[in-house]
């Protein structure tokens, strides 16, 4: 039985007369991952803010994350240019990691992301693709319990997108964390989470809550029960 990661109960948050998010109220599980699916618009990063402490809610509460370090993934890689890939990594890590470990863990990191070759490379010299790699090398690499992605794979092709989602779950499987991932693509959710939200458009509350019980192993684009749900889940997106 897993226990419970974090709750959010009852938020609620608006900007000005626009009312985001209407009440939303679930439970993330310990070292599980967990899909946020929603039209565009709907609130879900707004609700990553929430969860991370970068924005407060005008009603409702968030509780199970305090004092506790987060790693955020963005939609873009956010990297820091006149740095090199490896000081990139050292530089979120080096307040959290004991000095004599840092380089090995940059290393393990670099490596498991196919990036060892260019460490001491600048991100203005890599692809789009390779970037997206630095940065999620960076959010595992840092110690934290619970890991809020927001829509990391939406600009990639689809064969890199499968090559980083492939990547992310071994490192996740050899050292599991609590993830909340925000993304547009059913498909996606299903090949990676163990629950999938289904938000309604703003005011965005739950519209439904899936149990995938598939295992990971057995998971494939064509699986059968995956395509069922996912039809199932996009007609839910798309209701009004």
């Amino acid at each position: 039985m897993h226990q419970i990661e974090f709750t959010l109960s009852g938020i609620r948050k608006s900007y000005g007369p626009v009312q985001v998010l209407a009440g939303l109220s679930f439970a993330v599980k310990t070292n599980h991952i967990v899909a946020l699916l929603g039209p565009s618009g709907c609130g879900k990063t707004t609700l990553l803010s929430i969860i991370a402490g970068l924005k407060q809610p005008d009603q409702g509460q968030v509780t199970g994350v305090e004092n506790k370090p987060v790693s955020y993934l963005f939609q873009e890689p956010r990297l820091l240019d006149w740095l090199t890939v490896g000081e990139n990594l050292a530089f979120v890590l080096r307040d959290h990691i004991p000095r004599a470990e840092l380089a090995k863990r940059i290393d393990y990191y670099l490596e498991q992301m196919a990036l060892a070759a260019y460490r001491d490379t600048y991100p203005r010299q890599l692809s789009g693709g390779q970037r997206q790699r630095v940065a999620m090398a960076r959010a595992l690499a840092y110690p934290s319990r619970l890991l809020l992605m927001d829509e990391p794979f939406k600009s990639l092709d689809i064969r890199l997108k499968w090559s980083l989602m492939t990547r992310f779950l071994q490192l996740w499987t050899a050292e599991p964390r609590t993830v909340l991932l925000v993304t547009h693509d059913p498909k996606e959710a299903l090949l990676l989470a163990d629950e999938v939200y289904v938000l309604s458009p703003k005011p965005a509350v739950v519209r439904s809550h899936h149990q995938i019980t598939l295992p990971r192993t057995a998971r494939t684009p064509d699986a059968l029960p995956l395509l069922e749900l996912e039809q199932q889940i996009t007609a839910e997106l798309i209701r009004d």
